[in-house]
C-alpha cells in the first residue's frame, strides 16, 4: 500500500465501524489522517490506535448535517496540510421500517446524511482537488445502493442517488485527474445497524443477524484500500450477498422473488 505513504486522506464516519478500520489501514500505510465524525472522544480513541504522531493527524469533529460548517472545516485541513490527497464519504445511517409506516421525517433525514451531506462536502473538497489535478473520491455506498429490499426504501434510495451523483462526477472530472470509486459493501461486522432509524426516527437498537455474521472491518478495509490504489471506479465488498446486484443485472425477475420472500431482520 505504498500508494498511500505520505498522502492526506480525510475520512468522514471514522470515529467506528468502516471508517476506523479504513483508518487503522490508512495508518499502517503511512498516510496524514483527517478524523472525522460527531463523536470527539470517539475519534480521539481511534487516533491513538492508529500509533501515528499528533503531527500527522487531525482530529475534525463533523456533523453531516451542518453543511454551513463545511467550508471552515476543509480550511482547517487545508492549513494544517496544504492539501487532499483523498477523501473518504463513509458517514451515513441505516433504517429498518416499512414504507407504510416510515415517517416523512425519516426519510428527510436518510437524504441529508446520506446524500445532501455527502454532495456538499464534496463539493467543498473538489475544488481543491481540481486546482491541483489530483485527488480521489471514495463514496461508501452499499449492496443496498444497487438494489432494494424490504424495510430499507429511504436507506436504498440514499444510496442509489450516491450512484448517480458520482457516475457523473466521475466523467467530468476524469480528464482533470480527480478519480471516484465507488464501494459497496455487503454485511460488514459494524455497529451500523444499532443506530438505525425506526418508521419514526428512533434508535433500532439492536444488532442485526446478518450483520454480525458479517465480515470484519479490518479485511474490508484492506480489501478497500487494494481497490482504491488500483483506481478501481467500483468495488463489491462482502460476502455471497454481494451476487445479488449480478442477479439484478442479469436475472432481475430470480432476484425478486428471493427479496420478496426474503424474511425481515
Amino acid at each position: 500500500m505504498s500508494a498511500f505513504s505520505g498522502k492526506v486522506v480525510w475520512i468522514t464516519g471514522a470515529s467506528s465501524g468502516i471508517g476506523e478500520a479504513v483508518a487503522l489501514a490508512m495508518a499502517q500505510a503511512g498516510a496524514r489522517l483527517v478524523l472525522s465524525a460527531r463523536r470527539d472522544a470517539e475519534l480521539r480513541r481511534v487516533a491513538t490506535l492508529t500509533g501515528l504522531p499528533s503531527t500527522a493527524v487531525l482530529i475534525l469533529p463533523l456533523d453531516m448535517t451542518d453543511r454551513a460548517s463545511f467550508p471552515e472545516k476543509a480550511d482547517v485541513v487545508y492549513q494544517r496540510f496544504g492539501q487532499i490527497d483523498y477523501l473518504f464519504l463513509n458517514a451515513g445511517i441505516t433504517q429498518r421500517g416499512p414504507v407504510a409506516e416510515t415517517d416523512f421525517s425519516v426519510y428527510e433525514r436518510l437524504m441529508d446524511v446520506n446524500f445532501f451531506g455527502v454532495v456538499a462536502l464534496t463539493k467543498i473538497v473538489l475544488p481543491l482537488m481540481l486546482a491541483r489535478k489530483s485527488g480521489h473520491m471514495v463514496v461508501t455506498s452499499s449492496v443496498a445502493g444497487k438494489l432494494g429490499t424490504k424495510e430499507r426504501s429511504g436507506y436504498c434510495a440514499s444510496k442509489h442517488a450516491l450512484h448517480g451523483f458520482f457516475d457523473a462526477l466521475r466523467a467530468e472530472t476524469y480528464a482533470s485527474g480527480v478519480r471516484v470509486t465507488l464501494v459497496c459493501p455487503g454485511y460488514i461486522r459494524t455497529p451500523i445497524s444499532l443506530h438505525a432509524l425506526n418508521a419514526h426516527g428512533e434508535s433500532h437498537g439492536k444488532m442485526d443477524e446478518n450483520q454480525e455474521k458479517g465480515m470484519l472491518p479490518e479485511t474490508f478495509a484492506h480489501k478497500l484500500l487494494r481497490a482504491v490504489s488500483q483506481n478501481r471506479e467500483e468495488v463489491y465488498i462482502g460476502g455471497l450477498e454481494t451476487y445479488g446486484i449480478y442477479l439484478k443485472r442479469f436475472f432481475p425477475g430470480l432476484l425478486s422473488r428471493i427479496v420478496r420472500n426474503r424474511r425481515s431482520e
